[in-house]
């Protein structure tokens, strides 16, 4: 089995989006294009299967080709929700997550976390530190990690990169870019 069949992709895209005044990120556009289009155009001819971790059905999914996953925990619980929702819905041994709002990722991101990976999995590092939402999971692990943790009422992603021992890929000097504020929507 090669890299592309055993993975999938999976975004979360499924946040308030509170400092962007509660709009729904994968929707923003910049430069004329949607978050969610800039991140799927991260992985140019990427094979596998691609999950979205959303707060709603919105139409624009289907117009994409994708169809949108859910929390199953009430209200907002945080990424570690999503991450939950994305390996519920995974039908790969692996799953290769993303924020819908971070840029800058390596081209080769996919094939560089699966050579590097652990049994649970591996992890991006940059510049800043660790990026635990930019990370190669174990689909069974992750569904076992992530419904455990949430059930005891944690919500840190970081917290179970570190549980589940994933191996850290570090880009480092480089720095990935997060669109978390309408300020950040300004920068080309």
């Amino acid at each position: 089995m090669t890299a592309t069949q055993a993975l999938s992709l999976g975004v979360l895209a499924g946040g308030r989006g509170r400092r962007m005044g509660g709009v729904d990120k994968a929707w923003i556009e910049v430069g004329g294009v949607t978050l969610l289009q800039r991140c799927l155009a991260g992985f140019p001819g990427f094979a596998g299967a691609v999950l979205v971790s959303a707060r709603s059905a919105d139409p624009r999914f289907a117009a994409l080709g994708l169809h949108p996953v859910f929390d199953r925990r009430p209200g907002f619980a945080g990424p570690l929700a999503g991450l939950e929702a994305l390996a519920n819905a995974c039908s790969t041994p692996w799953l290769l997550t993303v924020p819908v709002d971070v840029e800058g990722l390596p081209g080769d991101l996919a094939a560089r976390l699966y050579a590097a990976r652990r049994r649970n999995g591996a992890v991006l590092a940059d510049a800043v530190g660790l990026q635990p939402l930019v990370a190669l999971w174990s689909v069974p692990a992750l569904r076992t990690a992530a419904a455990s943790a949430l059930d005891a009422g944690h919500a840190a992603a970081r917290d179970l990169v570190a549980a589940l021992d994933l191996a850290v890929v570090d880009i480092a000097p480089a720095t990935l870019r997060n669109r978390n504020t309408p300020e950040d929507l300004q920068q080309p």
